[in-house]
């Protein structure tokens, strides 16, 4: 009977929560939030799982799903074309995105200095551009506050979502236009149903099979790098990624969203108001670095001051790229930029964290053991 009560029960949560989490995002995408089907459905479940307990429920395989959609997506980038507009520039992009990520670092150090909090959750919440995979990570990383790694990250996004424009149209850079349209997300770009046949069969298997492989083998975050790198080989090789619909990556944006939600605990996160006073500062001091890099940027190539910032910006290449496009900035040099930045985030820095986290729990091992 109590087997028959829990096998019925399971079912309805995981409905809850997909309505929940459809609610949330219709209602972030009517108020032109970033990434609404990420960010409403991940907000929504969290207010709702903590007022209703015991009422949600989301097979981890569904979220791995979502994933490997996303990974799929990140591999299409990976053309040709886009690999060698980034090796033509590769030693100033590698220059600027370490330079980025040692101020990330060090403002990573003085989080978990003046809050407390442990360098490996500040770490991980103040790396830029990979909300999804950052959080991915930090599930997977033993000692993190999942709860504060996702507050720095949204609050980063934000920060950079809305301040961004305003300083890109602000008379410092001599650009004017309206804001409003601005503030949205551009998704990738996306085909009808139909296009898909014939070739995402083959994407799909090996998309599927190289995530469960790397799973398998303990890659770090597997079900997102699997596919991005298969899906990024077979294109160099000229067999046609199709784009998906855009109803596909809201749907794994949902199905990401909703886990997320889920594996928040507020509860845990002591002292509120410090956190994000933390959050929101760290996110100006990253803004206000990436303004100064683009003083540097400016110095070995010859491009215009908001060519230089929207390269170096902390946030999504979509947003970066129609800010681009509406002032007439070098398009080019801008998506080349924050693509390999993400490439970066995603292939490099995994392992290199790893490396960093492995050190220094050694050096608290001779630290703490007996002379």
């Amino acid at each position: 009977m109590v087997l028959h009560k829990l096998s019925i029960n399971k079912p309805i949560k995981l409905f809850v929560a997909l309505i929940t989490a459809l609610l949330g995002g219709y209602l972030f995408q009517l108020i032109h939030i970033p990434i609404p089907w990420l960010l409403g459905p991940m907000i929504a479940v969290l207010l709702g799982s903590n007022v209703f307990k015991e009422r949600y429920t989301w097979p981890t395989p569904i979220r791995d799903a979502g994933l490997i959609i996303v990974g799929y997506t990140i591999g299409l980038s990976m053309t040709a074309t886009a690999l060698h507009e980034m090796a033509i520039q590769l030693p100033s992009m590698l220059l600027m995105t370490l330079l980025l990520m040692l101020l990330c670092v060090s403002l990573a150090y003085f989080i978990s200095k003046l809050s407390g909090m442990n360098f490996k959750t500040a770490l991980l919440g103040s790396i830029p551009g990979g909300l999804t995979q950052m959080v991915i990570l930090a599930e997977e990383t033993e000692s993190i506050n999942l709860t504060i790694v996702t507050v720095l990250q949204v609050v980063r996004l934000m920060m950079i979502v809305v301040c961004v424009p305003l300083l890109v149209f602000s008379p410092i850079m001599g650009n004017q236009h309206t804001v409003e349209p601005l503030i949205q997300t551009v998704t990738t770009s996306t085909a009808s149903w139909g296009a898909l046949v014939p070739n995402i069969f083959i994407f799909a298997v090996i998309s599927v099979s190289c995530a469960l492989l790397g799973n398998k083998i303990k890659f770090p975050t597997a079900f997102l790098l699997g596919p991005a790198f298969s899906t990024a080989i077979i294109q160099l090789f000229g067999l046609h990624g199709p784009a998906l619909p855009t109803m596909m990556i809201n749907a794994a944006q949902i199905m990401i969203g909703i886990q997320v939600g889920l594996m928040l605990k507020p509860a845990q996160l002591n002292h509120k108001l410090q956190i994000i006073s933390l959050a929101i500062g760290s996110s100006l001091v990253l803004l206000i670095g990436s303004f100064g890099l683009s003083f540097i940027f400016m110095q070995l190539h010859a491009i215009s001051k908001s060519t230089a910032l929207l390269s170096l910006a902390p946030g999504g290449m979509d947003q970066m790229g129609i800010i681009a496009h509406e002032i007439n900035a070098n398009l080019s040099v801008v998506v080349g930029y924050q693509l390999f930045r993400t490439f970066f985030i995603f292939f490099a820095v995994p392992p290199l964290l790893r490396m960093i986290f492995k050190y220094s729990a050694s050096k608290e091992i001779i630290k703490n053991s007996p002379s």
